[in-house]
């Protein structure tokens, strides 16, 4: 069974939205810390957003004020809301989530999204 399970990419227009989605198996359990991340072709994967006990909220500067992330209890799924999405957001965006009471880490497949100018 497939730890993380990633959905929503695409290619949209700049200044579109799209809707990322990533659900977890029920093989994962206690989690505390869910993230999306970002990684573009040459450059280090930086941290676009998290969410800690599904309450508090963190963006990274680039993103903040234009994505949203969420969690879903009752769905097992994190989602990223991206608006007013820019060229330079293309990348491959991963999601990951970590199990406070293992410490294990868990990483989607990750899935590509493309803003044309």
């Amino acid at each position: 069974q497939v730890p993380l399970v990633e959905a929503g990419g695409g290619l949209v227009q700049a200044g579109g939205s799209l809707r990322l989605s990533c659900t977890a198996s029920g093989s994962i359990h206690s989690i505390d810390v869910m993230r999306w991340h970002r990684q573009a072709p040459g450059n280090e994967r930086e941290l676009v957003a998290e969410i800690r006990d599904g309450v508090t909220t963190n963006y990274g500067d680039s993103t903040k004020g234009r994505f949203t992330i969420s969690y879903d209890n009752a769905k097992n799924t994190l989602y990223l809301q991206m608006n007013n999405l820019k060229p330079e957001d293309r990348s491959v965006y991963y999601c990951s989530v970590r199990s406070w009471a293992t410490g294990q880490i868990y990483w989607g497949q990750g899935t590509q999204v493309t803003v044309s100018s």
